[in-house]
């Protein structure tokens, strides 16, 4: 479980986090809720970056199968995660929430270039900070664009948001007694190949002891507090990902 007192974090948001019980693209009442959840965050004064897939829309990995080129397909699925952060930051714009979308592909007249010291003063001054594009490089996945954000903008923590609440033995959906990981290494992780997020984000944690917190965005800690706020404080259902 997260502990209380950090001050920069960075969340990942899959893209299918914003489908709801939508086939394809945004569920609005789903970004409405996400949104809430990271305002009420930001409020408390911890400064919140988020870096957001493109699964809901487009996964160039799964069109390289079908034949399209892998650099194209990837590309295509760097446009789909700039089309979710704008949603992103519509729907906290509406919250009252200045939020600053910043691309890794340039786009000057839709999102602001990344720049990881530009990246930082945002942060400085209160804003949420969506980073878009992935890395801006093919064959690189949004978990690897978390990490790799998370260590330049110095955030505390990666929290990773899934459809259910943490690392488990087995998918929990298939296999009902399947165990749910309270704590694991970046070792473990590897060695198990236990898929919550690809190899080279699990490394770059590693080697820059950045710990990770796996748990669902599906999750509600009542009327008054969502899923992100309870594993700030200590009291979601999660797995912790570190250095054991």
């Amino acid at each position: 479980m997260a502990e209380d007192g950090y001050k920069r974090i960075l969340l990942k948001l899959s893209g299918e986090a914003l489908l709801g019980g939508e086939d394809y693209g945004i569920d609005p009442a789903i970004i409405h809720r996400i949104a809430t959840e990271i305002s009420d965050v930001s409020q408390l004064g911890i400064q919140i970056a988020v870096v957001i897939g493109g699964g809901n829309i487009f996964r160039g990995a799964g069109l390289a199968q079908s034949g399209i080129d892998r650099v194209t397909g990837d590309h295509m699925g760097m446009l789909a995660t700039v089309m979710n952060a704008l949603a992103m930051r519509d729907a906290l714009e509406r919250s009252s929430i200045a939020t600053q979308v910043m691309s890794a592909i340039p786009m000057h007249d839709v999102c602001e270039d990344y720049i990881r010291r530009r990246a930082v003063r945002h942060l400085e001054k209160g804003r949420v900070v969506i980073c878009a594009g992935g890395t801006g490089n093919p064959f690189f996945t949004t978990d690897t664009a978390a990490a790799l954000r998370a260590i330049e903008i110095g955030a505390d923590i990666v929290l990773k948001a899934t459809k259910v609440d943490g690392v488990y033995s087995a998918d929990p959906q298939k296999v009902p007694d399947a165990k749910r990981y309270e704590r694991l290494s970046y070792a473990d992780v590897l060695k198990q190949e236990l898929r919550i997020m690809d190899g080279a984000a699990i490394a770059l944690a590693r080697d820059n002891g950045i710990p990770i917190i796996v748990f669902s965005i599906k999750n509600q800690g009542g009327k008054n507090q969502g899923s992100l706020a309870l594993e700030l404080q200590g009291q979601g259902a999660s797995t912790t990902i570190d250095g054991g």
